[in-house]
């Protein structure tokens, strides 16, 4: 299991967008066999417009099957017209107990 943390700088006025377009990926990630095991949006009360985005996957390769996937591709590209600057993300690689 893996977890990605994504970070989002989205330009004033955009934020409900922002937020809508999250719903429908994770939706539709949770409808398929992407490998995706839950998704959190956190909003940062201290900075306006700074969202993170927090994802478990079943695995590495279920990650980066994601985001070499269209729906991923096209999702980034509409985001271009939503955010302040590129998303950057961290993953953390979960070892079992």
């Amino acid at each position: 299991m893996i977890n990605v943390g994504f970070f989002y700088s989205v330009i004033p006025g955009k934020e409900e967008e922002f937020e809508t377009t999250f719903k429908g990926v994770v939706k539709f990630l949770k409808t398929g066999h992407s490998g995706i095991k839950d998704a959190k949006l956190y909003r940062d009360v201290d900075q306006p417009g700074e969202f993170m985005i927090f994802t478990e996957w079943d695995s590495i390769e279920s990650f980066k099957d994601f985001t070499s996937s269209r729906p991923f591709k096209d999702t980034t590209e509409a985001g271009k017209q939503i955010l302040k600057s590129h998303p950057r993300h961290i993953v953390l690689r979960a070892e079992s107990i």
